[in-house]
């Protein structure tokens, strides 16, 4: 394989909002850019060993089929397959010029994003819901708080991790920590920080336990990492709650919330119902620039836990396993919400 220099793009901030470039300038042609691509993500990907994936391979199916008559849309049709094959949504390439994106993993989200309303919870199940404040989204729906009706549980809804305010736990359980149980729904959560991913947890903390590591890649080779980096949960905020806790998750449960689970299991009193999340930990390098402008980024860490397994590509399994169908919302029913009050009257009498 011909071994071609990795074109590096960094964007400094100077006066005049100018672009630095670093690098050596390569010819703009399919094979020169798929060669920077494939060899890019083999020098860098921090995900091949946890995932099991033979990205030589990749490199045998799709080396010969782009010549120097490969379209423009032919090429995105092999870059799209390639890393479609790594099933990884912190993993993307976009073609500014015909606004084409492709995030892979994330073929199912049409057909997880049915089984899921909102709407239907507000509507149906709360009885009294609000907004939580200061959370610096305009999405009315991002982030709320409320009662289920007629029952002694509270309920929280995080759209994904990206609260200005990493505080914010501390209002919300002076609002519905009285309650003797609380439901926190993390489907259709899109991720964003893991710092505020900590501080939620933090307010569920039971002690300190040691949950995960992580290492980044830093070497050509698909095994070579930097030292681990041990993580802890942590006793966070004014706030806290020690009541049981069920966490509500799905295929779409990814990132950010993943890493929010990682934490809240250490805890006893925390139960996971609904479907595996979707098995993306990894933190994403800079983003990168090919010759013909293409646009890409890809995952640069590993995330083991304190045994040394990787939830990469596999996911949190839930300790009671059910799914919504696209039916079941569309008649107006929400089988996991219901299954977490029954199981909360089941095991703990709340009612």
């Amino acid at each position: 394989m011909k071994r071609i220099s990795i074109i590096l793009v960094l964007l400094v901030f100077l006066p005049g909002c100018k672009k630095l470039f670093l690098g050596e300038d390569e010819s703009n042609d399919p094979i020169t850019n798929f060669e920077l691509f494939w060899q890019d993500f083999d020098q860098h990907y921090g995900l091949f060993q946890a995932r099991g994936w033979d990205w030589d391979s990749i490199y045998r199916v799709y080396q010969p089929q782009v010549t120097t008559k490969t379209t423009e849309s032919d090429l995105w049709n092999v870059f799209k397959k390639m890393i479609s094959y790594l099933d990884d949504s912190h993993t993307f390439i976009k073609n500014p010029s015909q606004n084409w994106f492709f995030q892979s993993g994330t073929e199912e989200n049409s057909f997880i994003k049915a089984e899921f309303s909102l709407g239907i919870v507000k509507g149906k199940y709360l009885e009294v819901w609000e907004n939580i404040p200061n959370t610096g989204s305009n999405d009315h729906d991002a982030y709320i708080y409320g009662k289920v009706k007629d029952k002694d549980i509270g309920y929280v809804y995080l759209s994904n991790i990206k609260i200005d305010d990493k505080d914010f736990m501390d209002y919300v359980l002076r609002q519905i920590g009285q309650h003797n149980a609380i439901i926190l729904d993390l489907r259709n959560n899109r991720g964003g920080d893991l710092l505020v991913a900590e501080a939620i947890a933090g307010h569920f903390a039971d002690g300190e336990h040691f949950i995960y590591t992580i290492q980044e890649r830093n070497g050509p080779g698909h095994a070579d990492f930097a030292e681990k980096k041990n993580y802890y949960t942590h006793i966070k905020g004014s706030e806290h709650y020690s009541e049981p806790l069920v966490v509500l998750t799905d295929k779409m449960t990814h990132s950010a919330a993943e890493f929010l689970l990682l934490n809240l299991r250490a805890f006893k009193e925390v139960t996971q119902i609904g479907d595996t999340t979707s098995g993306d930990f990894s933190h994403t390098g800079m983003r990168r620039f090919l010759p013909n402008g293409w646009q890409y980024q890809y995952s640069i860490m590993m995330t083991l836990l304190p045994d040394g397994r990787s939830l990469d590509g596999i996911g949190h399994a839930p300790d009671i396993q059910i799914r919504n169908s696209a039916y079941d919302i569309q008649s107006d029913i929400d089988l996991v919400f219901e299954k977490a009050v029954e199981y909360l009257f089941d095991e703990y009498g709340i009612e």
